[in-house]
Protein backbone atom coordinates (compact mmCIF):
# COMPACT_ATOMS: atom_id res chain seq x y z
CA UNK A 1 0.00 0.00 0.00
CA UNK A 2 1.37 3.30 -1.26
CA UNK A 3 1.19 6.09 1.38
CA UNK A 4 0.19 10.60 0.22
CA UNK A 5 -0.02 13.53 2.23
CA UNK A 6 -3.19 15.33 1.90
CA UNK A 7 -4.13 18.55 2.78
CA UNK A 8 -7.34 19.63 4.58
CA UNK A 9 -8.89 23.03 6.61
CA UNK A 10 -8.43 22.84 10.37
CA UNK A 11 -11.96 22.95 10.17
CA UNK A 12 -11.80 19.48 8.41
CA UNK A 13 -9.51 18.28 10.73
CA UNK A 14 -11.23 19.14 13.61
CA UNK A 15 -14.69 17.19 12.38
CA UNK A 16 -11.94 14.31 11.14
CA UNK A 17 -10.71 14.19 15.09
CA UNK A 18 -14.70 14.53 16.13
CA UNK A 19 -15.16 10.88 14.31
CA UNK A 20 -12.91 8.73 15.29
CA UNK A 21 -13.75 5.59 17.03
CA UNK A 22 -11.00 5.81 19.76
CA UNK A 23 -7.95 8.70 19.98
CA UNK A 24 -5.21 6.87 18.04
CA UNK A 25 -7.68 5.98 15.05
CA UNK A 26 -6.08 7.32 12.03
CA UNK A 27 -6.92 9.35 9.70
CA UNK A 28 -6.55 6.59 6.90
CA UNK A 29 -9.64 4.62 9.12
CA UNK A 30 -12.14 7.49 9.61
CA UNK A 31 -11.48 8.44 5.78
CA UNK A 32 -12.47 4.95 4.97
CA UNK A 33 -15.62 4.37 7.09
CA UNK A 34 -16.88 7.03 5.52
CA UNK A 35 -16.15 6.57 2.05
CA UNK A 36 -18.05 2.84 3.07
CA UNK A 37 -21.12 5.07 4.41
CA UNK A 38 -20.91 6.73 1.47
CA UNK A 39 -21.25 4.49 -1.51
CA UNK A 40 -24.46 2.21 -1.33
CA UNK A 41 -23.68 -0.81 -3.23
CA UNK A 42 -26.95 -2.54 -2.80
CA UNK A 43 -29.28 -2.18 -5.62
CA UNK A 44 -32.61 -0.73 -4.94
CA UNK A 45 -35.43 -2.80 -4.59
CA UNK A 46 -37.85 -2.88 -7.01
CA UNK A 47 -40.40 -1.67 -4.15
CA UNK A 48 -38.10 1.19 -3.67
CA UNK A 49 -38.16 2.85 -7.05
CA UNK A 50 -42.00 2.07 -6.98
CA UNK A 51 -42.22 4.61 -3.91
CA UNK A 52 -39.63 7.12 -4.99
CA UNK A 53 -41.74 7.63 -8.26
CA UNK A 54 -44.73 7.69 -6.57
CA UNK A 55 -43.34 10.41 -4.25
CA UNK A 56 -42.16 12.24 -7.06
CA UNK A 57 -45.80 12.20 -8.91
CA UNK A 58 -46.92 13.51 -5.30
CA UNK A 59 -44.50 16.48 -5.25
CA UNK A 60 -45.09 17.49 -9.39
CA UNK A 61 -48.80 17.42 -8.29
CA UNK A 62 -48.71 19.13 -5.31
CA UNK A 63 -49.24 16.68 -2.82
CA UNK A 64 -47.37 17.67 -0.39
CA UNK A 65 -47.71 19.09 2.88
CA UNK A 66 -45.16 20.80 5.41
CA UNK A 67 -44.25 19.78 9.08
CA UNK A 68 -46.12 22.24 10.87
CA UNK A 69 -49.36 21.23 8.36
CA UNK A 70 -48.67 17.96 9.77
CA UNK A 71 -48.66 18.44 13.20
CA UNK A 72 -51.39 20.75 12.98
CA UNK A 73 -53.39 18.08 11.51
CA UNK A 74 -52.28 15.24 14.16
CA UNK A 75 -52.21 17.95 17.30
CA UNK A 76 -48.40 17.58 17.46
CA UNK A 77 -46.39 20.37 19.29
Amino acid sequence: MGITTIQVSTEVKSRLDDLKCYSRESYNNVVRRLLDLAIDTEPLSDEAILGIEEALQDLKAGRIYSEEEIKKEFGVR
